[in-house]
């Protein structure tokens, strides 16, 4: 930004003038003014990692009990989190199984699934929605 409008920016915030965020953020879009503070990066993706595959593509899902799909996720409370593993059926979104732990061993999923299994008819596959230490777990359980 050259000098000139650093002043002149400098002069109009001495005025006094109100105006909204929306303004400000509309008025540097169209000056192109950027800022130079750094963006937040929640998630940093490593290049090198491996790439899983997704095993549902190009599969026509057409009933139920044909994929189901397993996520844990965490679940804020008051003195920490806990963790949920939801199954839920691809085809009719119904929840077949699901268990809620305040650790993460590797038995519990395997479990989960089992129960799941005796109480629904088995899918024809199942997979884990991006979740990389499901199939560690499961293999370790085994």
């Amino acid at each position: 930004m050259p000098l000139e409008d650093r002043k002149q920016m400098i002069d109009e915030t001495d005025k006094q003038v109100s105006i909204s965020r929306q303004k400000v953020r509309r008025l540097m879009k169209i000056m192109r003014i950027k800022t130079i503070y750094c963006k937040s990066r929640t998630t940093v993706i490593d290049p090198a990692a491996y790439k899983y595959p997704y095993l549902l593509r190009g599969l026509e899902i057409n009933q139920s009990n044909q994929v189901w799909k397993i996520d844990i996720s965490y679940v804020p409370m008051a003195g920490g989190f806990m963790y949920l593993v939801g199954i839920i059926d691809v085809y009719s979104r119904f929840i077949v199984g699901w268990d809620i732990s305040n650790s993460m061993p590797a038995g519990w999923v395997v479990e989960t699934l089992k129960g799941a299994i005796a109480a629904m008819d088995p899918p024809g596959s199942s997979t884990v929605t991006r979740g990389l230490s499901l199939p560690a777990m499961s293999t370790s359980a085994t």
